[in-house]
């Protein structure tokens, strides 16, 4: 009678595999406004399969199945960018940065990448001591070269004079956003997109709203130093952490914390 409840180790990492994918779902479409849609599938997959794999009415169970299959088509077009957002937070740089220093053990790369973060950290605690406003993208594994156009393109080694001094309030290049990958600054002044239809605390202005807007669109992660209140936020993946400290930022670029 329960012989249903026997459960073998490829079971278990079946249950596991699902647990995990439905935790980015559930966790990527919390700010897209789609959760509640999100769930009401995730109602529906449950009550399909209680009719058809459990209690086997066949009746019900043969016109779930054609919903299903027609679904999944109509799934794949509603949740399309949803569904970019999922495969770039698995795959995600930060996230197999551990997994990658264990096979890349003192990497000539991985070292180059790690050397950029003591001099961002630096430079954003200096600004915010000075209330110096600035907005910082750090390139995770999605394409920034669209959002580089719009400003200056260089190349440069980190150094916490050199961003302190691009977003000093008389550079001109200081209203815009800065650009970093591979660990060097790759463009500066340039124009991030503005997240909307979000409500957010009413001391964050437009940087904050531009650095939330760059982590919905992209995994890059942002750095925003307000000119306002000379404090620093972070934002990834669609989600903005306020009041950061100096340690806080260096375990969130270093990959030892997520935002």
């Amino acid at each position: 009678m329960l012989a249903w409840l026997d459960i073998s180790i490829k079971d278990i990492i079946d249950i596991l595999l699902l647990a995990v994918f439905l935790y980015y779902a559930f966790t990527t479409m919390r700010y897209s406004g789609s959760r509640s849609l999100f769930m009401g599938i995730i109602a529906f997959l449950g009550i399909w399969l209680l009719i058809s794999q459990v209690l086997q009415m066949r009746l019900m169970g043969a016109l779930l199945d054609k919903f299903i299959n027609i679904g999944f088509i109509i799934l794949v077009i509603i949740f399309q960018d949803e569904i970019k957002k999922i495969l770039v937070t698995i795959g995600s740089a930060q996230r197999w940065r551990k997994i990658r220093r264990f096979f890349r053990e003192g990497s000539a790369k991985e070292q180059e990448e790690e050397d950029y973060i003591a001099p961002v950290v630096l430079a954003c605690m200096n600004m915010a001591r000075k209330k110096t406003g600035a907005l910082i993208a750090i390139q995770g594994t999605s394409d920034l070269t669209p959002y580089q156009h719009a400003g200056e393109r260089f190349l440069a080694a980190v150094n916490a004079r050199l961003i302190e001094t691009i977003f000093f309030k008389n550079s001109p290049l200081h209203d815009g956003a800065m650009i970093i990958s591979g660990g060097r600054i790759i463009a500066a002044g340039c124009i991030l997109p503005v997240a909307k239809n979000v409500s957010l605390p009413k001391e964050m202005g437009l940087r904050h709203r531009s650095g939330l807007g760059m982590s919905k669109e992209t995994d890059a992660l942002i750095i925003i130093v307000s000119e306002e209140r000379g404090t620093i936020a972070v934002a990834r993946n669609g989600q903005i952490a306020a009041n950061v400290s100096a340690e806080d930022l260096r375990q969130i670029l270093a990959g030892e914390r997520d935002v």
